[in-house]
Formats: C-alpha cells, structure tokens, sequence
C-alpha cells in the first residue's frame, strides 16, 4: 500500500471506528483492553491520532523531548465520536499538506513523514476491531489492509522495546517462524520469516536467506493481524501451529506491542 492509500484508509477506520460506537453505551468494557471501557478506547484512539499529526506538522527530526498536545477533550463522553471525526479530518488536512516522502525521526525503520501515517493507521484499525469485539461484532479487515499491517508490525517489532521491553527477550540461537496466511492465494504478500539471534530478532527479508522454520503459525491475513496483536488465542481454530511449541509459547509471551 502507499502512503497515500494509507491515509485514505485511516479516515476510513475512524468512520467505522465511529459508526461502531456512535449511540451505544461508552461505558462498555473492552476485553482486548483489560480496565478499559469503550470512551478509554474512543479517547486513546483520538488522542494518538492528534499526537501524531503534531508530529508530522513540526516534522521532527529527532525524538520528542514532550508529549504535551492540545487534544481539545470533550466534556461529555457523548461527544467523543464527533471528536474522533473532527480529528480524522485533522489527519487528513495534514497528510495533505505533508510530504510523505520527506526525512523525519520516527521510532520505527522507515526515518519518514510516512512510517507515522502508517503507524496512525494500523493503531485506529486495531482499535476499531477492539470496538468491534466489545460489542459482539465479529471484526472485519481487508485482507490487503491485513497483510500491509502485519508486515508493518513485524517490520517495526525489533524496535519497540522502548515500549514493549519484553521484546528485548526475543532471542534465540538461530532459530526461525514463518507466519502464512491461508487466504488470498496468489494476490501477493502473505508469508514472513522472522530470524531469532542471540543478539536479536528480524525479518528476513532477502529470500536467498530464507530457510526452513522452526516454527509456523498459518491463518488467514485478518487472523494473523489480530493474533499478532494480542486479540486472538493462537490456540482456537484459527490458526494451525507447526514446529517447535517451545519457540512459539517464547514469540507470544515476549512481543506484545
């Protein structure tokens, strides 16, 4: 996908992040997000998504020394959906009025003004697909918005221990999972290898390295996105596990995002 597609695909998940809880009880409690109800969902969602467009205004060149941002909360929790459209449609404006292309810090492998229109993407979808689940809606997601997503989390994944300390432990002697996606054969994408090192972790990215996995997780492209993201049990029908159990039960309990 490119940064323009992203964009567009980032209004349009903050519309269906809105039509999902727009006129239901805010209250609800969302159990992919232990603690949190749907209004903690709904201000996450908006406040990243401003932070991010400040980000991408001032085009930094390195990393943020403050996080302070006027979010323009609404009082009432009621007024949250039109506060997560009127942000939607400030992304928008910036995205415009930004070279995508042009250098800037970022946490993540890609040092441009796109990785974090990328980034603001795959946040609101996750959480719009949290929304979903909250409310007893099965979640759907584009296989080809599924597949850039996963290459985008696992592309990014080495360098988040910032965040995501346990990701720090994803190591192993020379030891490899390949994840599949059972659907959309023959529409491209949908297989990566991820190479464990004593001193790390990464995609292999060039195919003359490619070697057999230790370990394989298969499903289908939407499946492996929210696995990836903790919001679905590798154990369910979903998905077929192969290889060593060992090295999978090690990638799940260390790289949650």
């Amino acid at each position: 996908m490119t940064p323009d597609q992203h964009g567009a695909a980032v209004a349009a998940e903050t519309a269906a992040f809105v039509a999902a809880v727009t006129a239901r009880d805010l209250s609800t409690p969302v159990p992919t997000c232990p603690g949190w109800t749907l209004a903690d969902l709904a201000q996450h969602v908006g406040s990243v998504q401003r932070w991010f467009s400040e980000l991408l205004r001032r085009r930094i060149q390195q990393p943020p020394t403050s996080r302070d941002v006027d979010l323009r909360l609404p009082e009432r929790a009621g007024d949250l959906p039109d506060w997560l459209t009127a942000g939607a449609a400030e992304a928008a404006e910036v995205f415009a009025a930004t070279d995508l292309d042009a250098p800037m810090w970022a946490w993540g492998v890609d040092q441009h003004a796109r990785f974090w229109v990328r980034r603001m993407l795959f946040e609101t979808l996750v959480h719009r697909a949290d929304a979903d689940i909250a409310l007893g809606l099965p979640p759907h997601i584009d296989r080809a918005l599924a597949v850039d997503g996963i290459d985008e989390f696992l592309t990014n994944l080495p360098f988040a221990s910032s965040f995501a300390p346990l990701t720090a432990r994803l190591r192993a002697p020379d030891r490899a999972i390949r994840f599949s996606c059972t659907d959309g054969e023959g529409q491209g994408g949908g297989d990566w290898l991820v190479g464990l090192r004593p001193d790390g972790f990464a995609l292999v990215a060039d195919r003359a390295e490619a070697r057999t996995a230790d370990a394989a997780v298969r499903g289908t492209a939407s499946d492996l996105l929210l696995l990836l993201y903790g919001r679905r049990d590798r154990r369910s029908d979903a998905f077929r596990l192969l290889g060593d159990p060992d090295l999978l039960d090690h990638w799940f309990a260390h790289s949650a995002f």
